[in-house]
């Protein structure tokens, strides 16, 4: 059993390109979207929501992401759109991540969306343990999934979350020093 800090420090971005043909049994979901809803919320607000795609859903989104870009670039590119709509296709599933704004806006947005965050965080630690990778993805098409899919009010798509099997790796990311970053204010 790997330590946390392993963990953490093996968490890296794997790509649909590298994720192997297998759909993610619904189960593994279930424990993934669990670990995501037990992440830090001021107030209680929980303000993650997911929509998950598996199956021929990821077709059709796919194939709505690849409409909404025609219909807003004018000069669509075709390998981009092509990128678009095969992703999903790619993948073993995908969530779309949700802020559901807390309606009495009893905090900041922006701790909201660090919450949502959070539980991505969470989901994207486990995924190590089932030859799973993953990547988000923040495309401006995001913005649009309320015309694909039953969206309330207060909630805003921020995201894909695309994961898939893939083969395990020990590659740890170098990041710059920590020293670097942290200022101590011992006096």
């Amino acid at each position: 059993m790997s330590t946390i800090n392993e963990i953490i420090r093996k968490r890296r971005s794997v790509y649909p390109l590298q994720y192997i043909d297998k759909p993610i049994p619904k189960e593994i979901l279930q424990e993934l979207l669990l670990n995501a809803n037990h992440a830090p919320t001021h107030r209680l607000t929980e303000p993650w929501r997911f929509k998950v795609f598996t199956g021929e859903a990821k077709k059709r989104l796919g194939e709505f992401l690849g409409k909404k870009y025609q219909e807003i670039t004018p000069d669509a590119d075709p390998s981009k759109l092509k990128k678009i709509q095969t992703k999903p296709i790619q993948a073993g599933a995908i969530l779309a991540i949700i802020l559901h704004r807390d309606p009495k806006e009893r905090v900041p947005e922006w701790e909201e969306v660090a919450s949502v965050a959070c539980a991505v965080q969470n989901i994207w630690l486990a995924l190590d343990q089932y030859n799973l990778g993953g990547y988000w993805s923040s495309p401006e098409l995001c913005k649009f999934l309320g015309e694909h899919v039953n969206m309330k009010q207060n909630e805003t798509c921020i995201g894909f979350f695309y994961m898939g099997y893939c083969e395990p790796s020990d590659r740890i990311i170098e990041k710059k020093p920590i020293e670097d970053k942290v200022e101590w204010m011992e006096q």
